[in-house]
């Protein structure tokens, strides 16, 4: 099973940026499809961002379209996702997955446990 490490949260002003990685323990290539969700305190998750492994495809909520980009590096097997103009809707603990779910239109949050995941507060 693929181990996954995230990084990069913490707490920030409306209108901030902040840049989430998430380093996989094994080659990345092996997963077609890696991303992001988030689960909101009360345990709602949302489907972030996605991106397709072994290619360039990505998919995002529409919540974040416009405001994230997520991206990957093959050689390091790392993906990140970059938030701008963050809001204080963008609160939540952000997790890292490599789930098929994540690579629909709109990207869908897998079930199950993902690890602790890295908590973003966005305040107004």
């Amino acid at each position: 099973q693929v181990q996954l490490v995230e990084s990069g949260g913490g707490s920030v002003q409306a209108g901030g940026s902040l840049r989430l990685s998430c380093t996989a323990s094994e080659d990345t290539f092996s997963y077609n499809c890696m991303g992001w969700f988030r689960q909101y305190a009360g345990n709602r998750r949302e489907g972030v961002a996605a991106i397709f492994t072994g290619g360039t495809a990505t998919a995002y909520a529409d919540s974040v379209k416009g405001r994230f980009t997520i991206s990957q590096d093959k050689a390091t097997n790392t993906v990140y996702l970059q938030m701008n103009s963050l809001n204080p809707e963008d609160t939540a603990t952000y997790y890292c997955a490599a789930h098929f779910l994540l690579c629909s239109y709109p990207p869908k949050a897998p079930g199950g446990d993902w690890g602790q995941g890295t908590e973003v507060t966005v305040s107004s």
